[in-house]
């Protein structure tokens, strides 16, 4: 549902910012829904899991600069107003799955990715909320293409760290003993 919100509310108000909030939701449902397949799974369902994810993060702050760049050159300035009603909403949303995931933040690759996931998305919103201040009172697109920068970067770093993570525990799972369908 927010990924819709967010999404429309992105577009409509021209906010790089909202839109790549917006793809980062879809992109989390789907995370999760991968999650929750591979919970009870051997270490190397979980690990490859977890590369699919990463790689999806990395994949997504590549695309999130590429639209920046892309409304950097056309000059958009996006509408404040709908960016921080809607930014607001999602942090809200983002907030509570955030707290059902912390107490995951330590666990395995599977797991330490989707804590990643809702805690960058939380600070987004945060990011996403202080920008539409910004263009209000700068009635410029700069605030909207730093915080989509930002959000880039979040990704590319959880990226990499879920990448290692989940590297290190799949050649852990490779190096074990197979047990009885550890396929």
């Amino acid at each position: 549902a927010m990924f819709l919100i967010e999404g429309t509310g992105g577009l409509l108000s021209r906010s790089v910012a909202l839109q790549a909030d917006a793809i980062d939701f879809l992109g989390d449902s789907a995370a999760y829904a991968m999650s929750l397949y591979v919970l009870s799974r051997s270490l190397r369902w979980r690990a490859g899991a977890a590369i699919v994810k990463g790689t999806a993060m990395g994949l997504f702050g590549a695309g999130v600069l590429a639209n920046a760049a892309y409304h950097v050159a056309m000059g958009t300035v996006p509408d404040a107003l709908t960016m921080g009603g809607i930014g607001t909403l999602a942090l809200l949303a983002n907030l509570a799955c955030a707290g059902l995931l912390v107490r995951y933040r330590g666990g395995d690759a599977n797991r330490r990715s989707i804590w990643l996931c809702s805690r960058n998305d939380a600070i987004g919103n945060v990011a996403v909320v202080i920008a539409a201040s910004g263009v209000f009172a700068s009635a410029s697109g700069w605030p909207d293409v730093a915080v989509a920068g930002v959000l880039a970067t979040l990704a590319i770093s959880a990226c990499w760290q879920v990448l290692n993570q989940a590297l290190g525990e799949l050649r852990t799972a490779r190096a074990a003993v197979p047990a009885a369908g550890d396929d």
